[in-house]
C-alpha cells in the first residue's frame, strides 16, 4: 500500500509539471494550447537525438529538453498564436482559431518523431544516468523518483506562491481577469505572453525528460495521452488555479492507481474523463476555481 502511494505521488509530480505550464497559459493569456503535448514529447526527442551522438549526463539532458521546449513554445507563440491574437477583434474573439492552430502545430513534431522512430518507443541510454534503488521499511524508492518528487512539488508550490505574491504574478492574474483593463493599466500583454509560453515550454521539456527517465522510454503519442489528462486536471482543480493543478494532479494520479489495484488497466484512461464529468456536474468552476471570474 505504501509503495502504491509513493508511486502515485511520483506520477502526480509529473502531472504537476506538465499541467502547470498548460494551466498558466490558459488561465492568464487565454490560450488553450493543444500543442503542449507535442512540445513535451518533442523536447525529450531532441534530447534523445543529441545523446545518441554525444554522451551526456542527466543534468545536460534535462537542460537540453528544457531549452528545446522553451524555444519551441516561444516560436509557436511568436509565429502563430500572437498573429492570430493580433488579428482578433478582442482577446477572446480568436480563441477557436488558437485551438485549431494548436492542433495543427502539434501534428508537425509528432509526424517527424513518428517517421524518425518508426513509431517505436525512444529513451535515453543507460550511460546518461545510473538509476539506483533504495529500500526503506520495505518500500522501494529510486533516485529518479526522488528527483521527480523534489522538482515537481517544488516547482508547483514555488510557482503558485510566486503568482500569488509577486508583482509579475499579480500582472499575470490581472491579465487573466480582464485583458482589456490590464492593457489600459500599462501591462505589456505580448511580452508577458512570450514569457509565460517560455516558462510553459520549459516545464513541458522538463516533464518530458523526467518521464522518459522514469519509464525508461516514451513514444511519439505520449504527449497526446498526457494532454487529455492535463485537461482533466485543470478543469478538476479550476482553470487558472495553480494550487488547483497540484490538487487535481494528486486526485487523478491516486484515482488511476486505485483503478489499477482493483481492475485491469483498460479503465485507467476512463477515470480521467469520469472525474472530469463528475466535477463539471457538481462544481463546474473546479474545486479551487471561482465562479465570478472567467480566468484567474
Amino acid at each position: 500500500m505504501v509503495q502504491d502511494l509513493l508511486n502515485a505521488t511520483t506520477l502526480a509530480s509529473i502531472y504537476v509539471l506538465f499541467a502547470l505550464g498548460m494551466s498558466l497559459v490558459w488561465g492568464t493569456i487565454g490560450i488553450l494550447n493543444f500543442a503542449h503535448g507535442s512540445i513535451f514529447m518533442f523536447s525529450a526527442f531532441i534530447a534523445y537525438l543529441v545523446v545518441q551522438q554525444i554522451p551526456l549526463g542527466m543534468p545536460a539532458v534535462i537542460a537540453i529538453a528544457m531549452v528545446s521546449g522553451a524555444l519551441i513554445a516561444v516560436a509557436m507563440q511568436y509565429l502563430v498564436f500572437q498573429p492570430i491574437m493580433k488579428k482578433a477583434k478582442n482577446p477572446h474573439a480568436g480563441e477557436l482559431q488558437l485551438v485549431i492552430g494548436g492542433i495543427g502545430l502539434s501534428a508537425i513534431p509528432i509526424s517527424f518523431a513518428q517517421r524518425s522512430t518508426l513509431s517505436n518507443p525512444f529513451g535515453f541510454s543507460a550511460g546518461t544516468f545510473e538509476t539506483q534503488a533504495y529500500t526503506i521499511g520495505g518500500v522501494i524508492i529510486t533516485n529518479v523518483m526522488i528527483i521527480i518528487l523534489i522538482v515537481g512539488l517544488g516547482l508547483g508550490v514555488g510557482t503558485a506562491l510566486w503568482i500569488r505574491n509577486s508583482k509579475k504574478g499579480l500582472a499575470l492574474r490581472a491579465l487573466g481577469v480582464d485583458p482589456e483593463v490590464s492593457a489600459m493599466m500599462g501591462i505589456d500583454r505580448p511580452k508577458l505572453a512570450l514569457a509565460t509560453m517560455l516558462y510553459s515550454g520549459a516545464l513541458a521539456g522538463l516533464a518530458g525528460a523526467l518521464l522518459t527517465y522514469y519509464f525508461n522510454s516514451i513514444t511519439s503519442e505520449s504527449g497526446d495521452t498526457l494532454l487529455l489528462k492535463a485537461f482533466a486536471i485543470i478543469i478538476l482543480g479550476g482553470v487558472g488555479s495553480i494550487f488547483g493543478v497540484i490538487l487535481g494532479s494528486f486526485i487523478l494520479a491516486f484515482a488511476e492507481f486505485a483503478v489499477l489495484l482493483y481492475t485491469n488497466g483498460s479503465w485507467v484512461t476512463a477515470v480521467s474523463f469520469g472525474l472530469l464529468f463528475l466535477i463539471l456536474l457538481i462544481r463546474p468552476q473546479g474545486i479551487l476555481g471561482k465562479k465570478e471570474v472567467r480566468r484567474t
